[in-house]
This record gives structure tokens, sequence and C-alpha cells, in this order.
């Protein structure tokens, strides 16, 4: 098998995928560039861990791309940083990947699971109110909105779900019961699990969500959000309590003519804040290094502390003091030698994980790697809803991280993992490797038929370049890297098996490759 021939860890029984194949990586030492190394590795040194070696340009090039874009170099991005020797090409590379249009689609998929966004049982936002919805998370990102000001638009906003996108967070919450609402605003906005506090706790939030309103139109599936000054009134005269409290124990008394959401989305992102800022950044960090500093990212509470307090408050007082400009921790992160160590460390310890010794090893979400085989090929994946709607229909050239509504899928996604966004958990997404994936990748004639009817992989095994440059060619495309003498040896000699045509040489190739845990997994 010209998989293993390779040398690669292939999916069965594979427990924890090799970075790249051994002594293509870096031996060089990691050395501090910002704040967050030295808090990381200050603590790494208490712990006595040492830090993992500094990655080479081939792992940092794929890795960025993946996490910030969630998409593949392609060969000629990859060629051209490696041929790069300009002192701080990496930060460039940062820069330019935070101004991509696949950024602002990436990042508004991960948003999108969060909040909600999804058409069908049991969310029921519909179609129209989704596209309107993801169009607004989408522009946020793409034009950096304040984290502080996207979070006090989904609480306060009142109006029409389709016109007011916003509106559609409480549209999103399961149940319209304030205790619910105030559950879903606890998990989103201060990474905590509401259901688990005393139930006085919860209700004195509650009470910030007891007077919202919802009627509807003559427009199909319309809906109006709205502070019910009505409702307010009535309830207080019924002996509702005219009092709420803020999760940090603070009565405020409600005003039967105010938003009481508004009382409290101003408490909420008032800079000395102690729960969303770290909420947020957390949340970042988890995302770029799989990996919160209070894991999980959205199980916040004091029995559950960071594993690097200063850390965590450090990015805190960044977010805040540049006004809650998320793009400026993105670089503090993205900057920073620990998210730009190796995967591999040369001393493992128990605490290594917990405590950002190396970069954690993680596999590709679903979308991100069904839109990278697609960019191989050149193929494209129907998508479609259960329940035909306007604006369902998903054309062909369609990429998985930019699809706004979580019911249109295919079966690829939902066998890899994507998340059926009900609750807004980080752990509806399943990474857990499973039989089924193994058998899709492995059999499937899905995938087969993409690689067979590659225009992309035709148009190269059709061109003049030679053997070993078709592997270098194939390598970069896949691996982003160049292949080791060993691999250009082995495939090579494979290529010149008798009765192995080119084509079937190279589909060969492009199938052991994708199969890859180096392939298949963030390292």
């Amino acid at each position: 098998m010209l998989v293993a021939a390779l040398g690669f860890a292939v999916w069965p029984g594979a427990a924890a995928p090799r970075a790249t194949p051994a002594g293509t990586d870096q031996r060089v030492a990691a050395v501090p560039q910002n704040t967050i190394d030295t808090l990381v590795f200050a603590r790494l040194k208490a712990l006595g861990i040492p830090p993992a070696r500094q990655s080479s340009d081939e792992v940092f090039i794929r890795r960025a791309y993946l996490d910030v874009i969630g998409t593949l170099p392609t060969a000629a991005e990859t060629r051209a940083f490696l041929a790069d020797e300009t002192p701080g090409k990496r930060g460039q590379v940062i820069d330019r990947l935070l101004d991509r249009d696949e950024f602002a689609d990436y990042w508004a998929m991960k948003w999108s699971d969060v909040l909600r966004v999804k058409s069908e049982f049991p969310i029921n936002l519909y179609p129209n109110a989704v596209q309107a919805y993801h169009h607004w998370i989408r522009t946020s990102v793409r034009d950096n909105m304040p984290v502080d000001q996207f979070a006090r638009e989904l609480l306060t906003e009142s109006g029409s779900n389709f016109r007011v996108p916003q509106v559609n967070f409480y549209r999103a919450v399961q149940s319209r019961e304030p205790t619910a609402i105030a559950s879903a605003v606890a998990l989103t906005f201060m990474g905590a699990r509401a259901d688990a506090w005393p139930k006085d706790r919860l209700a004195g939030m509650a009470a910030f969500f007891s007077a919202i309103g919802y009627k509807h139109t003559q427009e199909w599936k319309e809906e109006i959000v709205y502070f019910d000054p009505d409702k307010a009134a009535a309830g207080a005269a019924a002996g509702w309590p005219r009092t709420a409290t803020f999760p940090d124990g603070t009565t405020v008394t409600l005003a039967p003519d105010r938003d009481p959401r508004e009382i409290f989305a101003a408490w909420l992102t008032a800079p000395k804040n102690p729960y969303f800022a770290p909420s947020v950044v957390n949340r970042v960090w988890s995302w770029l290094l799989g990996r919160g500093i209070v894991h999980e990212p959205d199980d916040i509470r004091p029995d559950n502390p960071p594993s690097n307090p200063e850390l965590l408050a450090y990015l805190s007082q960044e977010l805040v003091k540049s006004h809650f400009d998320l793009k400026h921790v993105y670089r503090l992160i993205l900057n920073s030698a620990t998210y730009q160590l190796s995967s591999e460390i040369d001393h493992p310890a128990p605490d290594a994980d917990a405590n950002f010794a190396h970069y954690l090893v993680r596999p590709l979400d679903a979308e991100v790697l069904i839109d990278a085989i697609d960019d191989i090929t050149g193929g494209t994946e129907p998508y479609s809803s259960a329940i035909p709607e306007p604006f369902t229909f998903t054309p062909l050239n369609q990429r998985a991280i930019a699809l706004a509504d979580g019911s249109i899928t295919s079966t690829f996604l939902e066998t890899f993992g994507r998340p059926p966004r009900d609750t807004g958990l980080e752990s509806e997404r399943n990474t857990r490797p499973t039989a089924a994936e193994r058998l899709t990748l492995l059999n499937s004639t899905q995938v087969q038929r993409k690689f067979d009817q590659s225009a992309k992989l035709t148009q190269l095994i059709q061109s003049r370049a030679d053997v070993p440059q078709l592997i270098g060619a194939l390598y970069l495309t896949i691996l982003s890297r160049n292949p080791t003498a060993d691999e250009l040896r082995v495939a090579g000699a494979y290529a010149k098996t008798p009765g192995v045509a080119r084509r079937a040489f190279a589909l060969d190739l492009t199938w052991a490759l994708v199969n890859s845990q180096e392939f298949l997994y963030r390292h």
C-alpha cells in the first residue's frame, strides 16, 4: 500500500497524528515574542515543562491558513512563502489572512454555531430570517465590529426578524421563558452554564428578560421582537418582581418604561465587567489553539479555574484597552511564539496540553475538510435542506464554511460531525474520529468520484512535469509542504512499477495523501 510505504499514519488505530515526517520540523528553540509568551513560558517553567520547539515554515503556513480562514493555502502561496526570506514574513501572512473574505466566512461560521443560526426544528428561525441573521454576523466579522457592540445589539435590538436580524438571537432560544433566555445569554456572553446556578441567581437575571414581546405580521413567518412596556406594567401590577439581580449579586430596580435588556447589556459590556471580556478571549483562544485557558470555553465557573489566570487576565485587559477590537486579540495570539510552537513535544508531561507547551493536534472541522478536498480536486459538494423553503437553493460552488443555515447540510458534513446548532454549546461539534468517517474517505464512491473526475488533477497529470515535479506539486497542493527525500524516492519507485500508468499513480498518491493523518488534522 502506497500510504504505508510513504510512512504515513492512517485512520485505523492511530491515536495521535504525527505532525510531519520525522526530521522535517525545525530544531529551533522558541523565543518569546510578546507578553503572551512571557506568561505561558513562566507558567511552564514553574511546572518544569519545557516548551516545544518552534514550528517550521511549512507547518506554520498550513496551520495559519486553516486556523484563520479555514482554507488550505494553494501550492503557489506555499511556494512563495517558503521562498520568502523577509524577516517578519509570518506576521505579514497573518495580516493578509485577517483581511481575506474567507476570514469573514470562517469566523461567521463559528459565531453562527454559538448563536444557533438554523432554519428548521428545533430552532425554527426560518430561511428568510437565517439569511438576514447570517449576513449581519458575517458583515460584523468582516468589518471588525467591536465585540461589545456586537453583544449589545444582539441583546437590545427590537423589530422585524427579517429587517432587524439581531432580534433572531431571542427567536433562536427554544423557549421564551425568561429563565431559558437568561441561560442562553449566560452561555453566549459569559461562557457560563446557568442551568447549574442556584435558582435564585438565575431568576434574578431572568427578570431582565421578562418583558420581551413577540407578535406576528401579515408577512409569512415574520415576527416582531420588542420591549413590551404593557407586559412590564401588567407584570408589576400582578406582583412580578420590580427588581432584577445581576450575576455578580448586584440588585437594581426596574422602571416599567425602560427596557431592562438595555440595563443588563450596559452592565455586561462595561469595561470592568468580570465575565464578558474573559469569556470572549477564552473562546477565541480555544478556537485558535484547540483548548480554552478555561476548558471547556463555555463552562466558566469558580470550581473550573483557568490553567493560567495571568494569561486570561492579560488578554481580557488587551481586549478592553483596544476598545473591544477582536482582530487586535487575534494578532496578539497568532504572532506569539506560543501559537507558533511545534505540535511535537520532546518531553511529554501530564499538564503540557492544559498549559500550551505545544500546539494541540486536532481534526479539521467537517466544513474545512470538504472544502479542502474540493479545493484539491476542483470538485463540488451538493448541499440541501430537508424541507424546501425560499433561499434553500445552494449553488454548486458553495463553500461549506460559508453556509448560512445549519439546516442546509450534506451527507459528508453530517458524517464528519458538523454541529446541529441546537444548543449553542461548543461540544455539539463532534471531533472524535468514527468508523463512518474512515470508511467515507477510504471507500466512498463520492470521494473517489471527486478524484476521478477532477479537472484540476487531470490538468496536472497531463502537464509536462516529470515524475518528481508531479510528486512535489501534489505534496504542495495537499500537505502544503515539499516531499522529503525518502518520500520522493518511495513515490518515484511506485510510479515506475510495471503496469502503473501516470494517471493511476497520481490518483493513488492523491488518495494516500488525503487519507493521511497529516492531511486530516491541524498540527
